[in-house]
């Protein structure tokens, strides 16, 4: 059975950092990429960033660029996506999928359903 499943978001501060983590189980990590979304209440969901596994290469949004950076351990098939500079529109419920590569991110629907990790940044 393919899991993936969220964890590491909390309520925060405006400018303070925070990392979140997705654990893959049931698929061979290195053929898939991992992509991180996110949604706050009334707006769509957004791709955000992307990493493909088996050579490391990302994409971020505009969005996200420059403050969060993916990343992933290879050997304990996780992702992860650090958060810096976190800001009170980064406000959302993020998941995360394994698109065949990012470039299918933004139309891909997850074949995984996961319950994804709140992150609340106060201001």
């Amino acid at each position: 059975e393919m899991k993936l499943e969220e964890s590491g978001g909390r309520l925060v501060q405006a400018g303070e950092s925070l990392r979140l983590s997705c654990a893959a189980s049931g698929f061979v990590f290195e053929w898939y990429s991992i992509a991180w979304y996110r949604q706050s209440p009334g707006a769509e969901r957004e791709g955000i960033a992307c990493i493909t596994i088996s050579d490391g290469k990302t994409y971020y949004s505009d969005s996200v660029k420059g403050r969060f950076t993916v990343s992933s351990d290879n050997a304990k098939n996780t992702a992860y996506l650090q958060m810096n500079t976190l800001k009170p529109e980064d406000t959302a419920v993020y998941y995360c999928a394994k698109p065949l590569s990012c470039s299918a991110m933004h139309g891909f629907r997850p074949d995984v359903v996961t319950q994804g990790t709140q992150v609340i940044v106060t201001s």
